[in-house]
């Protein structure tokens, strides 16, 4: 299998929510917005929000469960400023602080939030890590 990923799908309890929290929160632009489904261009893939529901039973699995979904999502600032600007956005659209921005053992700068339908994000500026004018972020080595 090569190795990339092309989609992230969020199965959200409110879509309308979740869409509203990322346009107008976050300031992202879909690429294409239905129904029920909405996608965002980002540097190397496409984001997605789906009804949880749906998404269950599209891949034949039931919805129900909560709590830590056992991974998060991770958005990169190019300095420390700029992770405490994400979190106080994420904050203002409607998101809660999980763990607010600190020093991280790793020798970077970070701190989470959960998204509406409880999605942990970590914000996080990492030395090490370039992120280029076009987005992608390069893992040094």
């Amino acid at each position: 299998m090569e190795q990339r990923l092309s989609f992230l799908t969020l199965g959200v309890r409110d879509f309308a929510r979740a869409l509203a929290f990322y346009l107008d929160g976050f300031g992202w632009t879909p690429i294409r917005v239905m129904e029920k489904v909405a996608f965002f261009q980002m540097p190397g893939f496409v984001f997605a929000l789906y009804p949880r529901d749906l998404l269950a039973e599209d891949a034949n699995i039931a919805s129900e469960g909560s709590g830590f979904s056992g991974f998060s999502l991770a958005i990169n600032a190019r300095d420390e400023n700029g992770v405490e600007a994400m979190l106080a956005d994420a904050e203002r659209a409607g998101g809660k602080l999980l763990k607010p921005a600190q020093k991280a053992f790793w020798g970077g700068y970070h701190g989470y939030f959960a998204d509406p339908d409880g999605f942990a994000w970590e914000v996080a500026y990492n030395p090490d890590v370039t992120i280029t004018a076009d987005g992608f972020t390069i893992w040094p080595g």
